[in-house]
């Protein structure tokens, strides 16, 4: 008896030890992941999938990467990016083209497109019975009081033979879409992957004047992912191996979007369960699209929205497209 009660001793003790071995051996094993922090360009959303999914699932840890998410303060994602406060970041395509355009530019890429389209546009309720631009005449427009919506607004009122002038702006901020057109405008500026499946699934009747219906220019990409030059010129296998992760996520919310979302939904409860299953399954045929594969990005629409942006003043000089996007850190 006492053999058996000694043998059991032994056996718990070598059990105890070898869960302490692994507990340690994990423990140096996270200690040895690659600490690397993404800014969002807004709150969590349906967009973010991918990179919830790749946290959640693990495929950052499986590329050694213990990667944070965060949230952008009032400067924006690129200048905390431009700043060195955080690897990569979450902005757009007329964003890159401002910050290496201004006096002093930025020297911010992007590196993989989150979907392969353009679809924002502008959204009003059907009572409202606005159908084009030409229908903006004494109405009121709610938006972020940007130059590039101005120069948007007038750009396609006077494509219609539309008078700009009788076009009022209000500045909302980030007021929700619902609220400000029940409340206090008559259109503004939607994604319709999240506002306009909301209007759906709220069975609230819209709208929906898609800026790429009206000028294939205005086909750019939004949102995409951006990283510093000198992180892409020091450091090429950290951006592969967060490129790799980051493209297993997306790949997973194409495959499974109603699961996918749930990686989002722990990390913001907050978030309408509903609308985001159906945002999620609309972005399932956005995010590559009719790409070869995610993120990969074309010279011409480059080419193309910053030949828009400097014919309608909003910035100076044109831009050197193949410096301000690469291809090069995707999987193949």
């Amino acid at each position: 008896m006492l053999k058996k009660i000694v043998s059991i001793i032994t056996i718990i003790s070598l059990m105890t030890i070898a869960f302490a071995g692994c507990a340690k051996k994990e423990e140096v094993k996270n200690e040895n992941l690659k600490k690397v922090t993404v800014v969002l360009d807004w709150v969590p959303n349906t967009n973010h999938t991918g990179l919830y999914v790749a946290k959640d699932k693990g495929y950052f840890k499986e590329e050694g990467l213990d990667v944070e998410i965060i949230q952008p303060s009032e400067g924006g994602s690129i200048s905390l990016v431009a700043a060195g406060q955080a690897e990569f970041g979450i902005s757009y395509q007329e964003e890159v083209t401002y910050a290496r355009t201004l006096e002093n530019s930025m020297p911010i890429k992007a590196v993989a497109a989150i979907i392969q389209h353009n679809t924002s546009g502008f959204a009003s309720p059907v009572s409202k019975n606005i159908k084009s631009p030409k229908d903006f005449e004494g109405k009121k427009y709610g938006g972020w009081g940007m130059d590039v919506e101005r120069a948007m607004l007038k750009g396609l009122m006077e494509k219609e033979g539309a008078d700009f002038s009788k076009l009022e702006m209000v500045d909302i901020g980030v007021a929700d879409f619902f609220t400000s057109v029940k409340n206090n405008v008559d259109f503004t500026w939607i994604y319709y992957g999240w506002d306009g499946v909301a209007s759906e699934v709220k069975d609230f009747p819209i709208n929906f004047i898609k800026l790429t219906d009206i000028d294939p220019n205005l086909d750019y990409y939004t949102p995409l992912i951006v990283a510093k030059e000198d992180l892409l010129n020091n450091d090429k296998e950290l951006v592969s191996k967060f490129l790799k992760a980051v493209t297993k996520g997306y790949e997973y919310c194409i495959d499974n979007p109603e699961d996918a979302v749930k990686s989002l939904l722990k990390e913001a409860p907050e978030i309408d369960e509903k609308i985001a299953v159906e945002s999620q399954k609309y972005l399932a045929n956005e995010y590559k699209a009719d790409a070869k594969r995610w993120g990969e990005m074309k010279e011409e629409i480059w080419t193309n929205y910053s030949n828009w942006m400097y014919e309608k003043g909003l910035i100076e000089n044109k831009i050197n497209v193949k410096e301000a996007f690469t291809n090069e850190y995707l999987p193949q």
